[in-house]
């Protein structure tokens, strides 16, 4: 039955931000002292300390004699292997390790203390195996097997390991013709980058607390981006019911795809299951967070591309090795991503893609804010703007001329949907003042400017799913329970929104259920990809559209009337035609009567909603070619003005600016915040971080070494544009843009550096030191 137009009076308001301690119901951090009381144990890991070994023996006889040590569990407890998409690891490592920091065996202790000193007692034999540390090494023939069992591993039928080597997915393109293209092309670059790991470094380490019942039922409290998906993976390993392990996750100290599937959540449930009834609490070192989780994967890229004489382009070339570490049962999707998305917003019409996912016995490589695409548009942007100096054509026109339009064919053979970064390139280069070049700051600095472009589709599954419910209260309020995460990125503002508006009640009336909890949250695939907004929104729509459909078809029976005629405004139910109005206050549970109160019409309310796409289509294994490869892409630009201190290296940013079109803003200050946050992430990522590894030991895993952006080093201005163009099946038209504005930033500060000095560097991070002898090496200094 229809209803009046739902009018989004909410939508594209910078509502302010929900309070989580008035507004998400239950959502307080647990605390152990206070929940699990002294039955609690602590959890500590034995290590690895080798890159690639066989395990000849564990002996814990010495540790299980310590006093207050509980249990102690190996990989021999725990055959079943884990992963999200290609199952490849054990919890525990079994028969051979196969990086520094992997699980061999986990001890449970009344103290921390009395289970670092279990560890220690634990004495593990290793037969030392050749390790593979050079991804384009370890896609060789030559190279020894990381995985001699790949063949073996469950995988979906998108992603293609090859058997008996270490490549984990191979994903081609084949688009056109690139022999006979090269051939037309006037000017062609062809340039190798080396694109390090980096680490999430959320403040909140890793910290999980399981509890197995006697009855062999499953707890486990994680800070998670992923409750369901942990449910499912940990069931399925331990051999349980989803039914019986049970998932609740509070509110995130920062995630950033390190939180993401399972990484180190299935330890303590593991354990756990040997001292039933008994809480066990697992905490990560920041130590252990550096490189025993997962961390961004390292790349080697190798690009050529080409243009005719009026800047066109013709082809491109674009082999990548994606360094996956030790297991790749989430790096194999990134690679997948990588290969559909390896020309990034060009339009090319010729065009070889090869991405492989690489076995290295470097850490594991997971998701990373960005999915893969920061590494490759910092390859591809920088190759962008190096063609168009070699032609003499200004880079924003260069941009313009061959960005992605709606209505082009892309790499995979996809229509792309209307998109507007044209409108992206325009404001960025306004921003900064484009084509005009002021004077440096002071005789020994030199001024550049560059810019880069970036999309990013949602990397998931086809038939990854949302779910909502919105229940609503006597007083009139409603309770929006939702499966996706608050991480800090707004997303519980923005859904109550989204309810708000749908429902017809001030957005002050919508509260968030909480703290996630599989048992009794909506489900919801995982919170990643940038997906929520639109995905999980438009299952809160729907949702909410459910119960406004039951309210007024409640009403149009008590008053006879038309349910088209009737509308929900500010929580007041209202008769366009007999000017009759009714409060939602008590008669969304209780129902209204007929006059003489001898019957009753309605009863609780109680809005259900899903939503899931279901005409994304496979891709040929051999071209990559399909209908439609992914739901739709963000796509955006970034702009620097940047000066360099001849004497020192050091870069200043004095503006930066950036413009991703979002479809429709549901919060225009919650997407600014993304941006600037993005921004300085990504800034982050091409001035300091970078994981420095050596025979597979990271060498900097504290955050004297490792260094990540501060306040300090926050350009003095940063301008943060909406673009709009909506999307089809986005919520109002809403997009995705929690990851895109990371993704261009390292390419766009690379071209401003060649813009300002001339150089160019063969990946990040482009610190004082390697700006500096990268001067140096091309004489431009002495």
């Amino acid at each position: 039955m229809e209803t009046m137009e739902i009018k989004p009076d909410l939508i594209g308001q910078s509502v302010g931000r929900l309070d989580s301690h008035e507004k998400v119901t239950g959502a307080a951090l647990f605390t152990d002292d206070l929940q699990f009381g002294r039955k609690l144990l602590h959890a500590r890991i034995k290590r690895s300390p080798h890159p690639h070994a066989l395990i000849k023996s564990i002996d814990v006889s010495r540790a299980l004699d310590l006093p207050g040590v509980k249990a102690i569990v190996t990989g021999d407890d725990f055959p079943e292997h884990i992963g999200l998409y290609l199952k490849d690891k054990h919890i525990f490592a079994r028969e051979r390790v196969r990086f520094v920091g992997e699980p061999v065996a986990g001890v449970a202790a009344v103290t921390e203390e009395v289970a670092e000193q279990a560890v220690e007692l634990i004495d593990v034999e290793y037969e030392p195996l050749e390790p593979v540390f050079d991804p384009e090494f370890g896609a060789s023939p030559e190279a020894p097997l990381i995985h001699p069992d790949l063949e073996k591993y469950e995988v979906p039928n998108f992603i293609f390991p090859q058997a008996g080597t270490n490549i984990a997915n191979h994903f081609k393109i084949r688009k056109g013709d690139t022999g006979r293209a090269w051939e037309r092309c006037t000017t062609i670059v062809e340039r190798k980058f080396h694109i390090p790991h980096i680490q999430h470094v959320p403040i909140e380490p890793h910290v999980a607390i399981a509890q197995v019942d006697q009855t062999g039922k499953a707890t486990l409290w994680a800070s998670s981006q992923s409750p369901f998906a942990q449910r499912n993976l940990i069931a399925k390993t331990l051999g349980i019911s989803q039914s019986d392990m049970r998932v609740i996750a509070p509110l995130v100290g920062g995630g950033f795809g390190c939180k993401a599937g399972v990484t180190m959540e299935a330890m303590p449930v593991a354990i756990a299951t040997k001292v039933p009834g008994y809480p066990v609490k697992l905490r990560l070192t920041r130590e252990e967070e550096f490189y025993t989780n997962f961390v961004r994967q390292g790349l080697v890229i190798n690009i050529k591309v080409g243009c005719d004489a009026d800047g066109k382009l013709l082809a491109m070339e674009n082999t990548m090795f994606w360094d996956g570490g030790a297991s790749t049962e989430y790096g194999v999707n990134i690679t997948r991503a990588g290969g559909y998305s390896s020309t990034g917003p060009y339009d090319i019409p010729n065009v070889k893609t090869d991405s492989l996912c690489v076995y290295t016995n470097h850490p594991i490589g997971g998701a990373y804010r960005g999915f893969g695409m920061s590494e490759l548009h910092t390859a591809v942007d920088q190759c962008m703007d190096e063609l168009a100096e070699a032609i003499g054509m200004d880079k924003v026109a260069f941009h313009k001329l061959n960005c992605v339009r709606g209505g082009d064919t892309l790499v995979t053979g996809m229509t792309l949907h209307p998109v507007g970064l044209e409108e992206c390139i325009d404001k960025v280069a306004k921003a900064i003042d484009w084509g005009e070049k002021p004077p440096a700051g002071a005789p020994n600095k030199r001024r550049g400017k560059g810019i880069a472009l970036a999309w990013k589709a949602p990397a998931m599954p086809p038939n990854a799913g949302s779910s909502a419910r919105l229940e609503l209260n006597e007083d009139g309020t409603a309770t929006l329970g939702v499966g996706g995460q608050e991480i800090g990125q707004g997303t519980f503002t923005a859904v109550a929104q989204i309810a708000a508006a749908t429902l017809g009640v001030p957005y002050e009336s919508i509260r968030i259920a909480g703290p996630l909890d599989t048992q009794y949250s909506p489900y919801e695939w995982q919170t990643v990809a940038s997906r929520l907004t639109w995905s999980m929104g438009n299952a809160v729509r729907a949702a909410a559209s459910d119960a406004r459909r039951q309210i007024l078809e409640t009403v149009a029976e008590a008053w006879d009337e038309d349910v088209n005629d009737l509308d929900i405004v500010d929580g007041v139910v209202i008769s366009y035609r007999s000017e009759q109005e009714q409060p939602l206050k008590e008669m969304v549970i209780y129902g209204l009567p007929n006059e003489d109160f001898t019957e009753w019409t309605g009863g609780p309310i109680v809005g259900r909603g899903m939503f899931m796409p279901t005409y994304v289509t496979g891709l040929d294994p051999e071209t990559g070619q399909g209908e439609r490869a992914v739901v739709h892409y963000t796509v955006g630009a970034q702009a620097f003005d940047i000066e360099i201190d001849m004497e020192t290296g050091k870069i200043e940013v004095l503006k930066g600016a950036a413009a991703f079109d979002v479809g429709q803003a549901i919060n225009p200050e919650l997407v600014k915040a993304q941006i600037e946050g993005g921004f300085v992430q990504g800034l982050s990522s091409a001035v300091f971080e970078e994981i420095q590894l050596k025979e597979g030991v990271m060498q900097n895993p504290s955050f004297v070494d490792y260094r990540i952006a501060t306040a300090a080093d926050i350009p003095h201005e940063i301008e943060s544009i909406i673009v709009e163009v909506p999307q089809d099946d986005g919520p109002w038209g809403a997009r995705g843009v929690g990851e895109h504005p990371m993704i261009p930033a390292v390419a766009a500060l690379a071209n401003a550096i060649y813009d300002a000095v001339g150089v160019r560097m063969d990946g990040p991070p482009f610190s004082a030191e390697k700006v500096y002898l990268a001067m140096l090496d091309a004489g431009i200094v002495n």
